[in-house]
């Protein structure tokens, strides 16, 4: 049976209640610390679509009610609706599809799979070189250092998986990777279930641990390689490094994955649009 959700109505108040409704807004905007006390209506909306997102509802790859539906269920229009799902699709949280409906985006598919890769070829974009290759080197547990622990919201010494990964374009190494996750979350996540998988590792994460990465902050300065990293990319010692931090967020702003990439920038280069 489909849940309803009362909210205030999109479609106008009888004259009493918009004249008290009105009345309270005066006197509460009047008060000297006084705040907005509701929020636009297809906000609303899509506060309680991230709702069904981060409960699994509808899981990653999985079409969505249609608007006509998600209208009746919460008793609003499809313009409202509409409007919600828009903030939502430009989140990178639904994609819409000509003709078939909207869809929970998933790192599965070719043009979200690359959303946090932003290492290009000087002749291309990521799509066009293809697929990396991937050499796992290492995936253990351990503790979580005082700096792992910051990043991933946890306490210093809690369980922590750590993965080192290099991938290659043209069989040429040209990203090292030290990856922490949570421990809990990802329990069971070993070597050779990464070596196993030949998709995108975001994409492991959403459909064997139930995990979505839905944005990600990065820190970015110019390095050099020590010891291993100069065996593990093949380079010298005074070869500069592109050193990439990123803290990768789950639903509610929640740290779920700390990774330190070094990138070789010999054939390719960093790419960021700004809006």
């Amino acid at each position: 049976m489909a849940v309803t959700y009362p909210l205030a109505s999109d479609s106008g108040a009888a004259p009493a209640a918009a004249e008290s409704a009105t009345q309270s807004q005066s006197a509460a905007l009047s008060a000297p610390s006084a705040t907005p006390a509701f929020s636009p209506l297809y906000q609303q909306i899509k506060a309680l679509l991230l709702q069904s997102l981060e409960a699994g509802e509808w899981k990653s790859g999985a079409a969505i009610p249609s608007e006509q539906e998600l209208a009746a269920r919460y008793k609003v229009s499809q313009g409202t609706v509409r409007k919600a799902i828009d903030e939502l699709s430009i989140d990178n949280l639904l994609v819409r599809r000509q003709g078939k409906g909207t869809f929970v985006a998933t790192h599965a598919e070719r043009q979200v799979q690359y959303r946090f890769l932003k290492l290009v070829p000087e002749d291309g974009d990521a799509s066009s070189q293809g697929p990396a290759q991937r050499q796992i080197i290492d995936c253990k547990r351990a503790r979580a250092s005082a700096d792992v622990a910051r990043g991933l919201g946890l306490r210093p010494g809690d369980a922590v998986l750590q993965v080192r990964r290099v991938l290659s374009f043209g069989n040429k190494p040209t990203i090292l990777e030290d990856i922490w996750l949570p421990g809990t979350p990802f329990k069971g996540l070993t070597a050779e279930r990464l070596r196993n998988d030949n998709g995108p590792m975001y994409a492991l994460f959403e459909r064997e641990f139930g995990v979505r990465m839905v944005r990600a902050e990065e820190k970015i300065r110019a390095v050099l390689p020590d010891a291993t990293q100069v065996e593990l990319l093949g380079v010298t010692s005074s070869t500069p490094l592109l050193s990439v931090e990123r803290i990768a967020y789950t639903y509610k702003d929640a740290p779920i994955e700390m990774r330190q990439c070094l990138y070789l920038t010999h054939t390719h280069y960093y790419r960021n649009e700004l809006h």
